[in-house]
């Protein structure tokens, strides 16, 4: 026996926001950053702030790899609200490596105080 209802097909929603339905309400959070935390917020001022000054130096292995890893913690907190133990764990080892470079900054000195070293 065939159905006079209409058919409905429904493609890849990821990213997408819909509601089905008389009372349906559809609310995207698509985008919106994650909270965080005083201190998640505390440390990604930080890190932007040291990522400003390496900009101002000669640029060598190190800084890039400095940078990175910036970038990386950065992207992290900016997506999740926090940073992982292993991401901040490789932002200290970065920091360590580079030290000499990081004398230089103010900036530097308060990422690593964020990070307890």
């Amino acid at each position: 026996m065939a159905s006079d209802e209409p058919t409905v097909r429904i493609g890849d929603v990821s990213q997408s926001t819909f509601a089905i339905g008389s009372h349906a309400r559809a609310e995207s959070h698509h985008g919106a950053p994650a909270p965080r935390d005083e201190a998640a917020e505390e440390l990604l001022n930080a890190v932007r702030e040291l990522r400003a000054d390496l900009s101002r130096v000669r640029p060598s292995d190190g800084t890039a790899r400095l940078d990175e890893a910036l970038a990386e913690t950065e992207e992290e907190i900016t997506r999740t609200g926090t940073a992982g133990a292993g991401r901040l764990q490789r932002l200290r080892e970065v920091l360590t490596d580079t030290e000499t470079v990081l004398t230089l900054f103010a900036s530097a000195g308060a990422v690593a105080g964020l990070l307890g070293m």
